[in-house]
């Protein structure tokens, strides 16, 4: 109960760098478990069931019409250990960095349009190349590769020239760290994870767009993060707020309480024109002041 709590806790009181990471760990487990469970049971499960069919991204644009949410589900979307442990590992890295000198408003922006652009890379590829035509209709993308190659190309244009250390390379700066990644991507397109590699570079176009301009002064999110802004706003939990009622006094009431006051108020005035201020108690001072008021 206790890690329940202080994952909570971590996952309320964190940025959006520990927030995308946690719902990534989330959703794959969740998935996972789910997959275990059908394993025990030897349930083959079509695709109306299947809960990676539901969440990844389709090449195919009917299919994608039925499942338009899948834009955004399939970047948060992993399968396999390896496929979840480099993609956050690389993020949580570049995220930091990128957090280092820029907002993380926009490093969720980034990771999100950066998603959404390698996505319909995908399928526009997918759907325009002939070599590709015979895979459509089976063909679906998932993983945060692309997000994570939108924030790595965003930051690593944004400060070229910063150093970072890696196992077996040693210093290296991030420019040439973008640039090889991205040339990697390009020459593995022809490879069986055709679809991953066009999301990739379309992931990294998007990041590279948005920091161009960004150093230009202009923030192509700011639109988007505004959208964020309104929609986080209405799922965010309002303050409990007690309210107390008043009985509101009736026209006799009021009257009446008039009425006491001024006869009150005349016993002093009266005091004052025969004995003078001084004579006057200190209720009867503080009466007078209040009514004077």
């Amino acid at each position: 109960m206790d890690i329940a709590k202080e994952i909570k806790e971590s996952f309320k009181s964190g940025s959006y760098l520990t927030k995308i990471i946690y719902v990534n760990l989330a959703i794959f487990v969740i998935v996972n478990i789910i997959d275990v469970i059908f394993y025990l049971l030897n349930a083959s499960v079509s695709n109306s069931f299947s809960i990676t069919w539901w969440l990844s991204v389709p090449a195919d644009v009917h299919q994608l019409i039925f499942r338009p949410w899948t834009l955004i589900t399939y970047m948060f979307l992993h399968h396999e250990f390896l496929h979840i442990l480099f993609n956050l590992l690389w993020f949580f890295w570049f995220g930091r960095i990128f957090l280092e000198f820029i907002d993380q408003k926009k490093l969720l922006s980034v990771y999100l349009l950066g998603g959404i652009s390698g996505g319909l890379l995908y399928i526009l590829a997918f759907n325009i190349f002939p070599v590709f035509k015979p895979f459509i209709e089976n063909s679906v993308a998932l993983g945060a590769s692309a997000s994570v190659i939108a924030v790595v190309t965003a930051i690593s244009f944004y400060v070229p020239d910063y150093t970072v250390m890696l196992l077996f390379i040693g210093r290296i700066k991030l420019k040439y760290i973008a640039l090889a990644t991205i040339l990697l991507d390009v020459i593995s397109i022809a490879s069986s994870n055709a679809g991953g590699h066009i999301a990739h570079i379309g992931g990294a176009i998007f990041g590279f767009i948005f920091i161009s301009n960004y150093k230009k002064g202009k923030v192509i999110t700011k639109g988007f993060e505004s959208f964020l802004d309104s929609l986080f706003t209405i799922f965010k939990p309002r303050p409990k707020v007690k309210v107390s009622y008043k009985k509101s006094s009736s026209d006799f009431e009021y009257n009446a309480s008039k009425v006491k006051n001024q006869a009150e108020i005349d016993q002093i005035l009266e005091k004052i024109s025969k004995s003078g201020y001084d004579s006057l108690s200190k209720d009867e001072k503080d009466k007078l002041f209040k009514m004077s008021k």
